[in-house]
């Protein structure tokens, strides 16, 4: 089942993709009357996603040609701001060391996290606002990002299926010379308009688990990053045990789980956005999310 944001006739709401994905059903019709995708996540908490299940495979007379839907980032304002993993596949834990001119030892004992304000997420086939006027070093992460279904605290990685509601695409956008300068990732990686998302959340049950996804990017039609979610190096189950431990991961989490090796920063010369780059970011089972750079 694949959950949307959408605008339709000036309108924004939250719905379902119908099974042929041709239409798309308003919530609201189907039973859930909720505006925003954050309700709907802490309505769907437990067996609530059952319920949306059955009465989307059910339809309604209220059903929306999906070509006159403009589409949103599926949770447009986060309840708080993304976790991160940074440097979470080995090849690409490589070319950062190799950018910052860092010896690599080839070992990742610990995870890296870290946080991503997002004052808005940028639509999956908007604009990425590139902040050229303070950002000349300007890069594209493809990323696959997990939503929290339940609260989740002190989770056995055995049992970390059961938490998660469903699968999405982000592009971690990044000003490295901000991210060099701080010595941190916050501010380099929060600018407004750093995180388009999208094009929908696919729920859990139509992947399998931990994922094994191919994941790309691609810039102006090149491919830069080709890889699999198979490889990272601390997956899902340990993520979400992990921070559980001592966070309580409230239902409506976003976590995007780091980028693969063909980022800008890591070809010789680097490849850094410029104004009108177009960057699609893919994932298999998933979709993909196309943005500009204005």
């Amino acid at each position: 089942m694949k959950l949307v944001t959408y605008r339709y006739e000036e309108k924004e709401a939250v719905g379902v993709i119908s099974p042929c994905g041709n239409y798309v059903y308003p919530v609201k019709d189907l039973g859930f009357a909720y505006d925003t995708m954050n309700e709907l996540i802490d309505a769907l908490s437990g067996e609530g996603l059952c319920g949306l299940q059955k009465a989307a495979e059910a339809g309604t007379e209220a059903e929306i040609p999906f070509e006159q839907v403009e589409l949103l980032a599926p949770i447009p304002v986060p309840k708080q701001d993304m976790i991160c993993l940074g440097i979470n596949y080995m090849a690409h834990a490589e070319e950062s060391a190799r950018y910052k001119k860092e010896a690599f030892g080839g070992e990742r004992p610990f995870a890296v996290y870290f946080s991503k304000r997002i004052g808005e997420a940028v639509k999956p086939y908007g604009e990425i606002e590139g902040h050229l006027d303070i950002v000349e070093r300007l890069d594209y992460e493809a990323e696959l990002a997990f939503v929290i279904g339940k609260d989740a605290k002190k989770v056995e990685e055995k049992d970390a299926a059961g938490y998660i509601l469903g699968y999405t695409v982000i592009n971690d956008v990044s000003a490295r010379e901000i991210q060099t300068r701080h010595k941190q990732w916050y501010f380099g990686k929060g600018l407004d308009g750093f995180t388009p998302m999208g094009p929908w959340i696919v729920t859990a049950d139509e992947i399998s688990f931990p994922p094994k996804l191919g994941i790309q990017s691609r810039v102006n039609g090149e491919l830069r990053q080709d890889s699999n979610t198979e490889l990272l190096i601390f997956d899902i189950p340990h993520i979400i045990h992990e921070l559980s431990q001592g966070i309580t991961l409230k239902a409506g989490t976003i976590i995007a789980t780091g980028t693969p090796a063909g980022v800008g920063m890591g070809f010789d010369p680097p490849k850094f956005l410029k104004a009108g780059d177009e960057i699609a970011c893919t994932i298999e089972g998933i979709g993909t999310i196309k943005n500009v750079v204005k």
